[in-house]
């Protein structure tokens, strides 16, 4: 758990001015993670999720996003729930 931790504010610490990601729910083979923000119109919002994912691996965790579980979208800002898979082999005690 705690190498998502570190991801995740590495993350926030990255990209804080357009998107912050919070820790929802943990189980010991995945991860839901919650986004919110104005986020980069010209970036592709799913980059966002995967930049979790590459986050992780500086950390040595490998998660992997698999499903989008809620969206709300304004005009200037959006909430996504994303799900990812943690790998059998990094699964979270």
């Amino acid at each position: 758990m705690e190498k998502l931790k570190r991801a995740v504010g590495e993350f926030n610490r990255l990209h804080g001015s357009k998107a912050q990601a919070e820790i929802i729910e943990t189980t010991n083979d995945e991860v839901v993670i919650e986004f919110r923000g104005s986020f980069c119109k010209t970036c592709g919002l799913f980059d966002y999720f995967d930049d979790i994912k590459w986050e992780a691996i500086e950390f040595g965790l490998h998660v992997e996003p698999v499903e989008i579980l809620e969206s709300e979208e304004d005009f200037e800002k959006g909430r996504y729930v994303v799900k990812y898979k943690i790998h059998a082999k990094e699964a979270i005690e």
